[in-house]
């Protein structure tokens, strides 16, 4: 596909369709549903949903993050994060802690107990994201994040470059 103008199965890229933007777009509807299936289970089995699955997950990327940045990073309203957060910290998977610099601020760390959550939802998807990208190759997995970065706004794309930083 190097001349960007065919996939596997012959069809143009440069003039997309209804028809193949429509089948995208199911694609993403269904791995978006098998990519959450085996965490939404494990969360279940916490009387937990997605939102704290996001907290953990963006807190455990930047431990000591402060509340604000997370509403950021997040896209939610501050009272949906505060319901969110408020579980978190009563069932001890996350620690809240003053700020040093500024005691207005909230920086937030997951406990052991977080950090165990955390890794047993990450190594669900992590499995599903190793067989598929396995199974795809090197090429496919390049252009798979191509589209996504592409797809993102670009307030999205400046929190997902910072949080691609820290892992280089």
């Amino acid at each position: 596909m190097a001349d960007g103008k065919s996939t596997r199965s012959g069809e143009s890229l440069l003039f997309l369709k209804d028809e193949q933007l429509r089948k995208g777009i199911e694609a993403m509807f269904f791995a978006y549903r098998g990519f959450t299936a085996d965490p939404d289970r494990i969360l279940d089995k916490h009387g937990y949903g997605r939102a704290h699955h996001r907290a953990v997950h963006f807190i455990n990327r930047a431990q000591g993050t402060t509340v604000n940045a997370l509403l950021g990073v997040l896209g939610v309203t501050k009272q949906s994060l505060n319901r969110v957060l408020r579980t978190l910290i009563a069932d001890e998977l996350v620690e809240s802690r003053v700020g040093q610099r500024d005691k207005r601020e909230r920086h937030l760390f997951l406990t052991p107990k977080g950090k165990a959550l955390e890794a047993e939802l990450s190594e669900a998807q992590r499995a599903r994201m190793r067989v598929a990208f396995s199974t795809a190759g090197p090429e496919a997995v390049a252009g798979f994040r191509d589209v996504l970065e592409a797809m993102m706004d670009a307030d999205q794309r400046t929190y997902f470059d910072t949080l691609k930083e820290k892992t280089l």
